[in-house]
């Protein structure tokens, strides 16, 4: 079902790490539950290829022109003795991611195993009505030292003519990795953890944080000896140079300004967000004075009531 050739449809795919973290983490779950004897495993540790171990579901992301780029993924269920989908269960899950991403579509499936097999076109046709066009996802989860690249191959179907008859076969199609910075850190950690002398967590962005928390602590020391230096200068404790007032000054200029849209938007944003805050906490202090007002009001009322009750009844 899968040919050796390459896709021609020009789409450039990019990968984002979390959906292969996913993927291991379904496979891993899925194994530790089977808990199949030995004797269902080959000698590398890897169970014999009857399908019961593989997994599947759906990966998701956004399509910009000829760029799909592949965020998140979740599980599906399917049966392998009916090859059918569970489709109340896959419309559940795509509204769900709707309401939290709702920019994100359902681009494709994923599954686990060496190659495609003749059952996975069937997955793929089920999904066409979702997308005209799905990507396949395929995660070898055996081990081979020797291997440096991902164990990752993402497939395209295109329609090919063999012996005569039409037939919608997978194609390879190239891919590169892409990750946010959030997304960067979480998997940073999960994949190199390891321990330190000390008993902690040591990573390779532990290392590159704790350097970024060097620099800006020297800068902001410099920058507050100039900071005093002027403040003496400007009250005469030492004498005035305009040579060194020259370099500050052009020192400053090279400094970047905090000048941009979503710069202003996010201030905005907070300042509204402070100015709303402070208008609700004076609008509690307004309720409450006008509740203890409107009580005293009622208790001095009352109190007049029954006097002036008690002195027409005598």
């Amino acid at each position: 079902m899968a040919s050796s050739s390459t896709s021609s449809s020009g789409l450039t795919f990019k990968l984002h790490p979390l959906v292969i973290v996913n993927i291991s983490d379904h496979y891993t779950r899925v194994k530790s539950q089977m808990q199949q004897p030995s004797s269902n495993s080959n000698s590398d540790g890897n169970s014999n290829s009857n399908g019961n171990d593989r997994v599947y579901g759906c990966v998701i992301g956004v399509q910009r022109g000829r760029t799909v780029e592949i965020f998140n993924s979740f599980e599906l269920l399917y049966d392998e003795s009916t090859h059918s989908l569970d489709r109340t269960f896959l419309e559940k899950k795509q509204e769900l991611y709707k309401k939290v991403f709702p920019h994100f579509y359902i681009l494709g499936w994923y599954s686990t195993g060496t190659d495609a097999h003749e059952s996975d076109m069937l997955i793929h046709k089920a999904l066409m009505d979702i997308n005209e066009s799905p990507v396949y996802v395929l995660l070898n989860p055996s081990i081979n030292h020797a291997q440096k690249d991902l164990p990752v191959t993402i497939y395209e179907s295109e329609l090919h003519v063999i012996d005569g008859n039409p037939q919608l076969i997978f194609v390879r199609s190239s891919y590169t990795i892409e990750t946010v910075e959030a997304e960067r850190i979480s998997v940073d950690h999960v994949a190199h953890l390891k321990p330190s002398d000390g008993g902690s967590a040591a990573t390779q962005l532990a290392a590159h944080l704790t350097g970024i928390h060097s620099a800006i602590k020297m800068l902001n020391s410099r920058i507050r000896v100039l900071h005093h230096y002027l403040l003496a200068m400007q009250k005469g404790d030492i004498p005035c140079e305009n040579a060194l007032l020259r370099q500050v000054s052009s020192l400053l200029r090279r400094l970047p300004a905090i000048e941009s849209e979503k710069f202003q938007d996010d201030f905005l944003m907070e300042y509204n967000d402070t100015l709303l805050i402070t208008y609700l906490a004076m609008f509690t202090n307004c309720s409450s004075t006008m509740n203890e007002l409107v009580d005293k009001f009622n208790t001095a009322y009352d109190r007049h009531s029954r006097r002036g009750g008690r002195t027409a009844f005598m």
